[in-house]
């Protein structure tokens, strides 16, 4: 079992000495899914009641608060959501949008969706950098390894 992984060291030594320019990238792609209809009213990891209306999302490792913009790579079409809960835990996704959201960029027929994330701004005082998406995204290619 051990040597199944054994090309994993390497790979996680080299993600430290990649050049700064290459982590720069604040788009990644990725594939979207939304909250059913059962999860509306319930306490999201923020804290706040989750809105199905209200333009939400989850992501796995971007701060609380974060705004993105999230492009169907399908129609092009775009909407700006607010990072409130953890998820999707579904393996293979990157973010979990509100109904409202996924209505927005025409993804309520399939459920699931490929889309381009970009962060906008960062809910907190700390400034959210290229390098933090980048890490975050490598952070969710290995979760999906495992």
């Amino acid at each position: 079992m051990i040597r199944r992984y054994i090309w994993l060291t390497p790979a996680l030594a080299m993600l430290a000495f990649l050049p700064t320019a290459t982590l720069q990238a604040n788009v990644t792609d990725g594939v979207a899914s939304y909250y059913g209809d059962r999860f509306d009213g319930r306490r999201t990891a923020s804290g706040v009641r989750f809105d199905k209306n209200a333009l939400t999302a989850a992501h796995r490792t971007l701060e609380f608060g974060t705004r993105v913009t999230v492009t169907n790579k399908a129609n092009g079409r775009s909407v700006d959501v607010v990072i409130n809960d953890r998820g999707p835990f579904s393996r293979g996704r990157t973010i979990d949008l509100s109904k409202a959201a996924a209505k927005e960029i025409g993804m309520l027929a399939r459920g699931v969706a490929p889309v381009s994330l970009e962060v906008v701004d960062s809910g907190s005082p700390s400034r959210l950098t290229g390098k933090t998406i980048a890490l975050a995204d490598a952070e969710r290619v290995l979760m999906d390894l495992f």
